[in-house]
C-alpha cells in the first residue's frame, strides 16, 4: 500500500519501474486502476507527467504493453500516466445492446448529466482531479503536466488540455475523434450521457473548443491516412478548418499507409513524446 493507492503489478522497464495501482475513484464512484512508468530520473528527484488517455474498449494496460513508450520516457525523464477509459465494477452500467463504442471501455472522458450514466460516468473529472490526487505519493511534477491519447483518448485529451487553460504545457492525440457532435460514435455517447441538448454537446468538441481557447497550447495530432474510421468518425479536416479559422497553432501530420492500430502509435510515440519533454 502507499496512502490510498494499493500496487497490483511492477516490473523494471529501461531502468525505470512500470507500476500498475488500484485505488477508489471518488467521482466515478467506483474502484480503479491506472498504470505508471516511473523513469530512473525520479530515483532521484520529481519528474515531469504525460497523461496518456486510451481509445474504445482499451484500458489502462492497452498503451503500456504496445505503445513502446518507456523507451522514450526513459531517455527523457518523463513519467507516463495512463487510467482507465470509463468506471468499472458492479452496479456501473453497460450499453444495454452490448456494442463496443459505449458504455463500459467508452467513457469518452466527459461528466456524464443523464441518468443511470451520472452516477458512474464522469471520467472528465477523474482525468482532472482524481487521478492527480491519486498520484501525490510519487516522485511527480505534476506542475509540469503534458496529455496526449488514442481515438477517443486523443478527444478526451484535446478537450481536456483545452478547456482547462494552465494545466498542461502541451498536448497532442493521434487519430482522434476531432468532431464527436458530428460523427457517429460522438452522438451515440453525447446522446446517451448528456442528452439531447446539442449545444451542450459543444463543451467536449475540441473544434467548438479552439475558437474560443484563449492559451494556444503547442498542439501536434498524427492521423493515419489507411486509418479505416478516418472519413467517417475521426473527421480530422474539421479540427484544421476551426484551427485556421482561430489562428491556433496546430500541426496535423497526415501519415500516408498508417491504420488505427498501435503499430501506428509504436511507429511515432518517440516523436510524441520528445515534442512534450521539449515543453516540459
Amino acid at each position: 500500500m502507499m496512502g490510498a493507492l494499493e500496487l497490483v503489478g511492477e516490473s523494471r522497464c529501461f531502468g525505470g519501474r512500470q507500476l500498475r495501482f488500484a485505488h477508489r475513484a471518488a467521482s466515478l464512484d467506483c474502484d480503479m486502476h491506472f498504470a505508471v512508468y516511473l523513469p530512473p530520473q525520479a530515483e532521484s528527484e520529481p519528474v515531469p507527467v504525460l497523461y496518456w488517455l486510451s481509445g474504445l474498449t482499451c484500458n489502462d494496460e492497452n498503451f503500456t504493453t504496445k505503445a513502446g513508450a518507456q523507451r522514450y520516457a526513459s531517455a527523457h525523464g518523463v513519467a507516463l500516466v495512463a487510467p482507465d477509459t470509463s468506471p468499472r465494477g458492479e452496479g456501473v452500467p453497460d450499453d444495454p445492446e452490448g456494442a463496443w463504442d459505449f458504455g463500459l471501455g467508452a467513457g469518452f472522458y466527459v461528466n456524464a448529466t443523464n441518468a443511470p450514466w451520472s452516477a458512474h460516468y464522469r471520467m472528465y473529472d477523474y482525468v482532472l482531479e482524481d487521478l492527480p490526487a491519486a498520484l501525490a505519493g510519487l516522485p511527480l511534477d505534476t506542475s509540469r503536466a503534458a496529455i496526449s491519447g488514442h481515438s477517443m483518448g486523443g478527444h478526451g485529451a484535446l478537450v481536456i488540455a483545452l478547456r482547462n487553460p494552465g494545466r498542461f504545457r502541451s498536448v497532442s492525440a493521434f487519430a482522434p475523434i476531432c468532431s464527436p457532435t458530428r460523427c457517429p460514435w460522438g452522438e451515440k455517447a453525447l446522446g446517451n450521457y448528456l442528452g439531447d441538448d446539442r449545444a451542450a454537446w459543444e463543451s467536449y468538441d475540441s473544434t467548438c473548443l479552439i475558437r474560443l481557447a484563449g492559451e494556444h497550447l503547442p498542439m501536434l495530432v498524427d492521423q493515419g491516412e489507411a486509418d479505416g474510421f478516418l472519413a467517417e468518425q475521426l473527421r480530422p479536416e474539421l479540427l484544421r478548418e476551426a484551427a485556421q479559422e482561430a489562428g491556433y497553432p496546430l500541426t496535423l501530420r497526415m501519415q500516408p499507409d498508417y491504420d488505427h492500430s498501435y503499430y501506428f502509435i509504436s511507429t511515432f510515440i518517440g516523436e510524441h513524446i520528445a515534442f512534450h519533454a521539449s515543453h516540459l
